[in-house]
């Protein structure tokens, strides 16, 4: 894939715009790296930070509602105390010198967990290759936050033979349909243009349903990298027991500067869909706005991974509106540099 360079906005959407083809090509090297199951081997642990971790966190919504693995999902360099042998852990970071994921590594080891490594390079991948551990190599070269299709369809692509049936032909599938999505959602006067022009000024708090938290969350973090701006996400239903008081309680002096956008899914339930319109109307009443984001398919995947390039392009017409740069992502290389978070030494 080619870059435009050094226009930022324009190398996003060029990166943006490839999350078809990154899934196919992330789920094909899953895949061959994907080991046969063996007894209870149905326990997996995905590690990673950012935009590494996100990729673990967008396949666990599909993983917990369709197949027969559990996937734990883990943002930290700490490791559950029961990993075991029986769990793989999936060491997922995308330079390959995330401290927090190395410690995990050397965690795992001690644990005596069976590891997999995904990731562009560093130290990781040198210290697996040194071990004999499995790795996933994606692209180099790629802001973290945009390697999501290659994570993301690598992920898959590992845990592949715990579903009941083959994701081959629904991972194509669904990227020909984002393919089409995202021509549309490129548009200057497509439905992310207009959703981001709703957002305006605004702060976004995304909402989706239990298994789509992920996307939200994922949501949030683009507005933030790439608009430079804040953001918030949440879960539904957990959000209707303890949200819904604040925003019952808000004053109509603060509503103006907050909106909720709903991440819809054409396969969730009644009761949450009830559950959304009730929020709209309070919000209604309050005089908050609130705009609806339908994800584009019954199918989970599809649903997913359209969800994912139609917030990556509304984060990137927000960055449009306020006039910054999506590409660059100072503060976090201003705290790295500041607390020295480079590859630490092998723990034995």
């Amino acid at each position: 894939m080619r870059l435009p360079a050094p226009n930022g906005p324009a190398r996003m959407r060029t990166l943006a715009a490839a999350l078809p083809e990154a899934l196919e090509s992330g789920f094909r090297a899953g895949r061959k790296l994907a080991r046969p199951l063996a007894g209870d081997g149905l326990r997996f642990v995905a590690v990673g930070m950012g935009g590494s971790g996100i990729a673990a966190d967008l396949a666990r919504g599909v993983v917990d509602a369709e197949s027969r693995a559990s996937l734990s999902i883990v943002r930290s360099p700490e490791i559950p105390r029961w990993v075991d042998a029986q769990v793989e852990v999936l060491l997922v970071s995308y330079s390959g010198d995330t401290w927090e994921t190395l410690v995990a590594y050397d965690a795992a080891r001690r644990a005596g967990a069976r590891r997999t490594v995904v990731t562009s390079g560093g130290a990781l991948r040198e210290r697996a290759e040194a071990d004999g551990v499995p790795v996933l190599a994606v692209p180099p070269g790629l802001p973290p936050r945009s390697a999501v299709g290659h994570l993301l369809g690598g992920v898959l692509g590992l845990l592949a033979p715990t579903f009941p049936e083959s994701l081959e032909s629904r991972v194509a599938r669904t990227a020909k349909a984002t393919r089409a999505r995202i021509r549309e959602y490129a548009r200057e006067r497509g439905p992310a243009a207009a959703l981001a022009q709703k957002v305006g000024p605004r702060l976004p708090f995304v909402y989706a349903e239990n298994s789509f938290v992920p996307l939200a969350r994922r949501w949030k973090t683009q507005v933030e990298e790439n608009a430079k701006r804040l953001a918030v996400f949440d879960e539904v239903p957990e959000l209707f027991h303890n949200a819904l008081v604040g925003w019952d309680a808000v004053a109509r002096a603060d509503a103006a500067r907050s909106i909720a956008v709903l991440l819809e899914w054409p396969g969730e339930s009644p009761l949450v869909r009830k559950s959304f319109r009730y929020l709209e109307r309070l919000l209604r009443s309050k005089g908050v706005a609130s705009a609806r984001a339908l994800l584009p398919s019954h199918d989970r995947l599809e649903a997913l991974v359209g969800g994912i390039a139609l917030g990556d392009h509304v984060s990137l017409f927000l960055a449009d509106r306020d006039g910054v740069d999506p590409y660059p992502v100072d503060a976090i290389v201003r705290l790295k540099s500041s607390i020295g978070a480079t590859a630490p030494p092998r723990r034995r």
